[in-house]
């Protein structure tokens, strides 16, 4: 993998660390301050963004490294192993806040909302909304699920700010039970973005099939003398694919021959997709009619 491409992701991730450190601080202040147990939820949810941006530079490193002796398919997958982690980190923050508001239900008790609460959600809100959109267009262009999925997990904390702001306005209507209860949401929140980060990673570390049969076939056969394929096998990332395929030749042609086609059908399925980074192909006959 081009090292260019890890040293973007790498600043995308760093200019989002610092954002989401300010916006956890800005939020854990005005949490402790009011006694909100909503905007310090929502404040302890963005510091776990800034520890999953910690967690991903770590394992974009790794991942960057080229193949080795003892990983000679690369160091790729050590990028996925870390969005798992991110899951990790929502699950425990999910546990805190649940705690945290389960507490506030039982003990009672009414936080103090003001205008420079509405303000800092307001403003930290407007931070996290461009984050998303910014890291998401990044994670497109630099085909990497590790922005996607940090991209998710900070999606759930705009819609945690949102579900907060609107309990906030609660409160000051007079119905101090909404800020336990929005808490409660935000456990929702979490737990559904740790889910979709988990099952992707799931997705990719157990092989699953990542490109469409169909469209290598059709590239496949389109290459003259190519007479069909088989076994069609795709594992990796959405950027990282290794691909095998078993490639129907006449066989009655010279191996020297079958062999220099092997590698133009490589050439044309790399070309068409630039995703593959390697790609194994076994020449055999086609198969007799009836066997």
């Amino acid at each position: 993998m081009p090292g260019d491409r890890y040293t973007e992701v790498r600043t995308v991730l760093i200019r989002i660390l610092y954002l989401n450190l300010a916006v956890a601080l800005a939020k854990i202040f005005f949490g402790y301050a009011s006694g909100s147990i909503g905007i310090l939820s929502d404040g302890f949810h963005s510091l776990a963004d800034g520890a999953s941006n910690v967690a991903a530079l770590v394992g974009l490193r790794l991942a960057g490294k080229p193949p080795d002796a003892d990983h000679p398919y690369g160091h790729r997958k050590f990028e996925t192993i870390t969005a798992g982690i991110i899951a990790l980190f929502l699950v425990i923050v999910m546990m805190e806040v649940a705690q945290t508001a389960v507490e506030r239900l039982r003990a009672g008790g009414t936080p103090r909302v003001s205008l420079g609460s509405f303000v800092i959600m307001g403003v930290t809100l407007a931070i996290n909304v461009w984050v998303v959109r910014y890291e998401q267009h990044a994670a497109r262009r630099l085909s990497s699920e590790l922005l996607m999925a940090d991209a998710r997990h900070t999606k759930s904390d705009v819609l945690t700010s949102i579900a907060v702001t609107a309990a906030l306005a609660g409160t000051a209507a007079g119905y101090p039970i909404l800020d336990p209860a929005v808490a409660m949401v935000v456990v929702g929140f979490i737990g559904y973005a740790g889910f979709e980060i988990a099952r992707d990673a799931t997705k990719i570390l157990s092989d699953q099939m990542v490109m469409s049969e169909e469209d290598i076939r059709k590239v496949v056969e389109g290459v003259p003398q190519v007479l069909g394929c088989h076994h069609i096998r795709s594992r990796g990332t959405a950027d990282h694919v290794f691909l095998d395929l078993h490639v129907w030749l006449d066989g009655t042609m010279p191996l020297t021959d079958a062999h220099a086609l092997s590698h133009k059908v490589k050439d044309v399925l790399m070309d068409r997709f630039p995703q593959i980074a390697d790609a194994i192909i076994h020449i055999e006959p086609p198969p007799k009619l009836g066997a």
